[in-house]
């Protein structure tokens, strides 16, 4: 018995349409499967918890959705190992892009779901959450919280009105970033601590990140002007930005960050720092191309 955990209003509805057409797949396999949605995060998390706590044996997960249904899935599959598949339906979709899926190419996606084993996956652990992507602090975050909090303008776009909002107001923060084998101390305009490449949409902000390595790759962007953070900002979309001066990257099981700002991971609201997020070794299960 596969679960179908759908979204329907991920990507302003393309959610409901993308889990219309997965539905259609199965049944054409005849393959069983339970639709699991829900109207909010909590009641969505309360469906799932019952239909695994009820069924004796689930292949697996397909969630039809973004990074903020994959985060609630995630908390309760990689318990039970059960594997999971995102198939793209959001705004960012950044952990299909991480595992190196076509966005467009849903069919050859399900095919690989639904006729080969899964793999283990690295996942990371942060306070007792777990996430896929990235873990963020700094602008971003800062960004984060504004889009959450306007009503316009809706989709990719809220996040572009965002920058411009917070961009001439943010200043570097103090940071202290505990590593496995080193302290780094430092003033830093954004922190992301990779298990995958990806966020916002396709920014590579850790791309040479490999979700098998058991290790986090961190990006560490050191104070720069803000004419310069704009000129930088469009090569983090090909990841040619870890040439730039100001750009640091380690790699390290554990890290532990500590300064006076928020947390983000896989999109989704953290807390306050610190935080602590460990790397776990093929702890989340899923395909690859």
């Amino acid at each position: 018995m596969w679960a179908l955990v759908i979204n329907p209003v991920s990507g302003q509805g393309k959610g409901a349409v993308v889990g219309k057409y997965v539905a259609g797949f199965l049944n054409r396999k005849s393959l069983p499967y339970t639709i699991v949605t829900g109207n909010s995060p909590a009641s969505l998390t309360n469906h799932l918890e019952f239909f695994l706590n009820s069924t004796t044996r689930c292949n697996g997960v397909i969630a039809v959705g973004g990074d903020g249904l994959l985060h609630i899935v995630l908390q309760q599959v990689i318990p039970r190992n059960i594997p999971i598949a995102v198939i793209p339906a959001g705004t960012g979709n950044d952990f299909v892009r991480s595992l190196g899926w076509e966005l467009d190419n849903i069919d050859a996606q399900l095919e690989q779901v639904l006729t080969k084993p899964a793999r283990q996956l690295d996942a990371g652990l942060v306070d007792g959450e777990w996430f896929a992507s990235v873990l963020s602090t700094g602008f971003d975050a800062v960004v984060n919280e504004l889009a959450n909090k306007l009503s316009w303008p809706k989709g990719p776009m809220k996040y572009n009105a965002s920058i411009a909002i917070e961009l001439p107001r943010f200043k570097p923060r103090n940071y202290q970033i505990h590593l496995d084998d080193r302290t780094i101390e430092t003033q830093a305009m954004l922190i992301a601590v990779g298990n995958g490449r990806s966020y916002g949409g396709g920014m590579l902000v850790c791309p040479d990140a490999d979700m098998t390595d058991g290790l986090f790759d961190v990006m560490v962007l050191h104070p720069v002007s803000k004419f310069e953070f704009i000129k930088v900002f469009p090569s983090v979309f090909i990841g040619a930005h870890i040439n730039h001066p100001a750009v640091e990257i380690v790699r390290s099981k554990k890290v532990h960050i500590e300064s006076k700002a928020v947390a983000y991971s896989d999109g989704e609201r953290i807390g306050q720092l610190p935080v602590n997020a460990e790397c776990i070794p093929g702890a989340m299960l899923g395909w690859t191309p």
